[in-house]
C-alpha cells in the first residue's frame, strides 16, 4: 500500500470576519496540498468561524449539512482530495464543537464531536459529544477523527488503536503556554499506541487567546515525519503504512497489553 500524502493547514490568527473569508483561505490551501498531491487536507479547530467566539458561537453554529459543509464539499470535489475541517455544529438546541471529513468526491466520510470540552468557553456553550471512536478509510487507510483536548487522553488515543486507526486527526486551537502538548505529548501518544497522529493546530491571536501553532504529523516510531512553527503554514507529508507495520512488529505494546488487570481503572 502506497503512503497517503496529507497536507495539514495551520491557519492565521484572527478571528475570520466571516465564514467566507475562512472558505477563501481553504481553497487557496487545498490547490496548493492538491498541486503537491497530497490526498488529505486537514485545518484546525472550529476552522470556519475562528475559535475565540464567546456568545456569538450561538448564531455561528451551523447543521453538518448547511452551507459551510456545502462549500467545502464543493472544494474537496474541485481539487480531488479530502477535506477535515472544525466547526461549531447546530442540533436542536445543541451545540458541538465537531469535525467533519468530506470526501475526495465532495461527499461526507466521517463526522465527530468533541468529547472532552476545554475551558469555561467550551463547557459553556458545547454539548460534549458521546461517540468516542469514529473512523472512516481514505486510499487504503483507516483514519480516526479526535478534536483537540481528546487527544491528551491516553484513553482516547489507545481506544482508537484497538480500534484499528492507522491515522488520528487530530484538529486543535491550543493555547500558549501549553506547548507541551504538540511537543511531547502528541509523539508520546504516537509511540505508545502505535499510529500516527495528524495534529493541526491555530496560529497568531484571537481575543484573549495566543496560540501555539506547532502542528505536526507524530508517527509510531517516535519521531515527527513534519513540524509547523508559530506562524501560518502548509505542510504537506506522508503516513506509510509500511513504517506503521513495522513500527508495530518492533514495539508491542498493545500485543502486550493485560486488559484484565485495567477494569478497576474505568
Amino acid at each position: 500500500m502506497n503512503p497517503l500524502r496529507i497536507a495539514l493547514y495551520q491557519g492565521p490568527g484572527g478571528v475570520p470576519s466571516s465564514t467566507a473569508e475562512s472558505l477563501d483561505a481553504l481553497e487557496t490551501a487545498a490547490r496548493r496540498a492538491a498541486e503537491a498531491g497530497a490526498r488529505l487536507l486537514l485545518t484546525n479547530e472550529l476552522y470556519l468561524t475562528g475559535y475565540a467566539l464567546g456568545a456569538s458561537v450561538v448564531d455561528r453554529a451551523e447543521p453538518a449539512d448547511g452551507p459551510g459543509a456545502e462549500a467545502v464539499a464543493r472544494i474537496a470535489a474541485a481539487y480531488g482530495l479530502a477535506v477535515g475541517y472544525g466547526y461549531p455544529e447546530r442540533d436542536g438546541a445543541r451545540i458541538f464543537n465537531s469535525l467533519q471529513l468530506m470526501g475526495p468526491q465532495g461527499t461526507p466520510l466521517a463526522h465527530y464531536r468533541k468529547t472532552h470540552l476545554f475551558g469555561d468557553f467550551e463547557t459553556t456553550y458545547f454539548t460534549p459529544g458521546d461517540e468516542a471512536v469514529v473512523q472512516t478509510e481514505l486510499d487504503g487507510v483507516r483514519l480516526g477523527l479526535l478534536v483537540c483536548y481528546d487527544v491528551e487522553f491516553p484513553e482516547t488515543v489507545r481506544a482508537h488503536a484497538l480500534a484499528g486507526t492507522e491515522l488520528l486527526l487530530a484538529p486543535t486551537a491550543l493555547m500558549r503556554p501549553y506547548e507541551i502538548v504538540p511537543q511531547t505529548i502528541v509523539p508520546a501518544r504516537a509511540w505508545e499506541s502505535q499510529l500516527y497522529i495528524a495534529y493541526v493546530n491555530r496560529c497568531g491571536s484571537e481575543g484573549e487567546f495566543a496560540f501555539a501553532g506547532l502542528s505536526c504529523l507524530a508517527a509510531p516510531d517516535g519521531t515527527v515525519r513534519a513540524r509547523a512553527g508559530a506562524g501560518e503554514d502548509l505542510l504537506v507529508t506522508e503516513a506509510d503504512p509500511a513504517l506503521l507495520r513495522r513500527s508495530r512488529a518492533e514495539n508491542t505494546y498493545l500485543a502486550d497489553r493485560r486488559p484484565e488487570l485495567y477494569t478497576r481503572l474505568v
